[in-house]
């Protein structure tokens, strides 16, 4: 028996089982009146579930200090270990030192700017500009205003 393939195989249903409690999670975010008034929730909702699984390493449905750590350097932000320590404690559960899916979504779409917030909103932002290939507006100083 080729044992790569049921590795391969195991680590697809643990992938799909994950994907489908973060989108049962989804699905209470997108009923919550609490959230009604965000714009494009759902594809919001999508692009973070995304987001997330992408650095949930240890695929126990959390993102630890290695998955916040490789999620940072990937978007070329390398930060100390203090510094993702203060960021989890922000975040995510600090005794558990884990970021859940629900504590991610609240962050980004609650009204407290976070660091790790505002990272990645740069990143999902910067992704956008690149598709659209436009020319950065000129910059407009105070003597611009009408």
């Amino acid at each position: 028996m080729d044992h790569n393939a049921q590795g391969g195989k195991a680590y697809g249903v643990l992938k799909s089982q994950q994907e489908e409690k973060l989108v049962s999670i989804n699905e209470t975010y997108l009923t919550n009146p609490q959230y009604a008034e965000e714009e494009d929730l759902s594809s919001k909702l999508e692009m973070f579930k995304k987001k997330y699984m992408e650095f949930d390493l240890n695929d126990q449905g959390e993102i630890d200090l290695m998955g916040l750590k490789q999620m940072l350097e990937k978007l070329g932000l390398a930060k100390t270990h203090l510094e993702l320590k203060k960021m989890m404690a922000v975040v995510g559960d600090p005794s558990k030192e884990t970021i859940s899916y629900s504590n991610f979504l609240n962050m980004m779409l609650g009204k407290r700017n976070t660091i790790l917030k505002l990272i990645l909103m740069f990143e999902g932002m910067g992704k956008e500009q690149e598709k659209k290939e436009v020319a950065p507006p000129s910059r407009k100083t105070f003597t611009d205003l009408p």
